[in-house]
């Protein structure tokens, strides 16, 4: 294959080859993009099912869109902010009203301590729930610094805000989760 194996081309160059024809090649980029789209949805969203579905949509909405990218260069930014829109559409929704418990929960190991996943159980639902209960705007900065481990720098690129602006989003949040996890009843003594 001139140009290396698929797998070693850059996005625009991969874009490049779906634009000419080559469909099979738009695999590569979701290969590269789908866990970071998948993750970032499901710190959004709590549920492992919507967060997938999300993801997919968007890498299908990216694919039926790939002509209107204009930085096929900046692809996995491209992706991003179509599932951001995504997730922000899902969130708007007034219509659901269950909160999805976490489905790694639902089965553990036999070798197990089973008061040990209990308690880790319990532990990542009130972490959920702490994180549905924030400010759409706040959650996202909070799992971009802290999940995906993005700079600031990266973050303002996507989201279209100014570094300080998410400084400013990414405190909020850990002050907020701060008082939502503090450990209760320590009372006012």
């Amino acid at each position: 294959m001139v140009g290396g194996t698929s797998e070693e081309l850059s996005d625009a160059q991969i874009v490049a080859r779906v634009l000419a024809g080559d469909r099979e090649s738009y695999a590569v980029l979701v290969r590269r993009h789908q866990e970071g789209l998948y993750r970032h949805a499901l710190g959004m969203v709590g549920s492992g099912d919507v967060a997938s579905d999300l993801a997919q949509e968007s890498l299908i909405k990216a694919y039926s869109r790939l002509r209107a990218c204009k930085d096929p260069s900046r692809f996995g930014a491209w992706a991003f902010r179509i599932l951001r829109n995504h997730c922000l559409d899902y969130l708007k929704d007034r219509r659901r009203d269950t909160v999805p418990l976490a489905e790694d929960t639902a089965f553990a190991e036999e070798r197990d301590d089973p008061e040990l996943t209990l308690e880790q159980t319990e532990l990542r639902q009130a972490v959920y729930r702490a994180l549905e209960s924030l400010p759409a705007a706040q959650r996202e900065a909070f799992l971009l610094k802290h999940v995906d481990e993005r700079s600031y720098e990266e973050m303002a690129e996507l989201l279209d805000a100014s570094v300080s602006a998410l400084k400013m989003r990414v405190m909020r949040a850990r002050e907020a989760l701060q008082l939502l996890l503090a450990p209760q009843g320590h009372g006012d003594m």
